[in-house]
This record gives C-alpha cells, structure tokens and sequence, in this order.
C-alpha cells in the first residue's frame, strides 16, 4: 500500500508542476498552449541524452529547461502579434512536430525502442527499494518551490501587469507596457517548468519513448486547470491530487466489470468529461478559482 500511495504522489506531484506552468501561461497571461507537453518532452529528452553522454544532472536538466523555454518563447514571438488562437494551432502542431522527429531519429533517441539505463539523481546513495520514497519527497520539494516562486511572481507587479493584459491588453498597452514582451516572459517561463517535470517524469519511469508524450497529456493538465481554479496555483495542484487519485482509484473497478482495459479507460474519460461539463454549467471558476480569475471572453 505504501508503494501504491508513493507511486500516486509521484504522479500528481510531477503533473502537478506541469500544469502549474500552464497555469501561468493560460490562467495569468491568458495564453492558449495546446502542445504543453512539447516542452515536457523535450525538458526529459535533453536531461536523459545529455546524461548519457557524462553530463551531471544538474546542469542537463537546467539545459531541458533553457531550451524548453527558449522554444516557447520563439514560438510566442513568431505567433502572438497575430490572432489568439494562431498560438493555439502552432503549439499542438509544434508537439506533434517534435514528437514525429523524437520517433523517427532513431539514431539519436532510439526511436520507439525508447531510452533506459540512464542516471539518476543520488541512485547510487539511495537503496533500489527506497529510491521512489526519496524520489516522491524530491519531486515535492521541487512542486514546493514551484509553487512559491509562482505565488512571489503572481503578487509581484510583473504578475499584476500579466493578469492586467489578460483582461484588457488595450488598457495595459495604454499604460505603457509591453504586452507582447511580458506574454513572451510568461509563455518561456511556463515552458520552462514543463521541462522540468519532463526531467523528473524521465527519473520516476526509468524509460522514456515518444509515445509518453501524446497530445493528451497537454488536456489533462488543461483539465487539472480548469477543476482546481484558472489562475489559482493552490487549485491547479489540487485538481492534479483529483484526476490522478481519480485514476488511481478506479483502477480497483476494472476486477468487478466485465470491461475490456481499452474501454475501461475510455469510461474513465466520459466520466471526467461529464464531470467538467458539470463544472463549466455549475461552477466555471473551479474549485477553488473566483469568477473575477476567469480569461474566458476578456
């Protein structure tokens, strides 16, 4: 039960970072990012491939994270003087882009034969049998300190000015800031901390291959959004704690129907869709969002 409840942790907690930097990008800045887990995928790729080649860990996944945000921000700056959603249709084109290349650059990432056997951090410290204890408490020391810097940039007046633009650019652009500028800082940074769960997922599966990296992984960190609150980094890490106790535990009903996985799977899915329909009629700010946060319709 312990390595259950370790293994549950280690998940929210790594998707919980995830969709903290959506949560800047969408909830504070009122970007549209649906290839978030693009930068998650690169943040992993990088760490392992430059770890394998005898650089320390440390500085590879600082490397994730510096080219992760560097590709957000070239994307924000080739996008965001157009329409809204063109940086909607460039984000999931971009992840489905890198994820092409990542299968078929075969001699670099070993293609859907994926990457294993690389280092991770402290495993030579840690017993084998304790690594995902010591891991679990890793990852959620990073979350904590996520969490903090969000929270420091969100009462700060850069994040004023952000939630300012996402209300009414016109009026923040009257007051003399640099809408374009500050979406770009939000839209690196928020690619950034993806690239650092990437990093910490590549040390809890011991395996990474394209296939982790499909598309919906970018809705599940729109849905940990949405039901915790836009725009309320205390609700995005309670909506990861939901949908990953939420797929935990419906896992134990798989033994009592006569439901084949694959569509076990899918009911899952139905379900968390009615349960979000529920909470765009009932309660759209999410649980813990107040109505005034909400980007929708600015």
């Amino acid at each position: 039960m312990l390595d259950y409840l370790v293994s549950i942790a280690l998940t929210a907690g790594i998707y919980a970072i995830f969709a903290l930097g959506l949560n800047l990008q969408w909830g504070y800045a009122g970007l549209l990012n649906f290839g978030h887990v693009a930068f998650m995928a690169m943040g992993a790729y990088v760490t392992v491939l430059l770890s394998m080649n005898g650089i320390p860990l440390l500085p590879a996944v600082l490397a994730g994270m510096i080219l992760a945000g560097a590709a957000g921000a070239f994307l924000g700056m080739a996008t965001l003087r157009l329409r809204e959603d063109y940086l909607a249709i460039v984000t999931i084109g971009f992840s489905e882009i890198l994820r092409f290349i990542l299968l078929n650059w075969s001699s670099l990432t070993r293609g859907s034969f994926g990457l294993f056997g690389y280092p991770r951090p402290f495993q030579d410290l840690v017993g084998i049998r304790d690594y995902n204890l010591f891991l679990a408490g890793l990852v959620l020391a990073v979350l904590l300190l996520v969490y903090m810097l969000l929270e420091t940039l969100a009462r700060s007046p850069w994040g004023r000015v952000l939630k300012s633009i996402r209300d009414d650019e016109a009026v923040a652009i009257s007051l003399g800031k640099n809408a374009f500028s500050y979406k770009v800082q939000a839209l690196a940074l928020g690619s950034a901390i993806a690239a650092l769960s990437g990093s910490l997922l590549a040390f809890y599966l011991q395996y990474i291959n394209p296939n982790n990296f499909q598309p919906i992984e970018t809705f599940y960190a729109w849905i940990m959004v949405i039901m915790g609150g836009s725009g309320n980094n205390r609700g995005t890490i309670l909506g990861a704690l939901i949908l990953w106790g939420f797929f935990s535990t419906t896992r134990f009903m798989e033994g009592y129907l006569s439901f084949s996985p694959t569509a076990s799977s899918g009911a899952r899915m139905v379900l968390i869709g009615l349960i979000l329909i529920g909470m765009m009629m009932f309660r759209p700010q999410g649980l813990l969002g107040r109505k005034e946060e909400l980007s929708i319709g600015k």
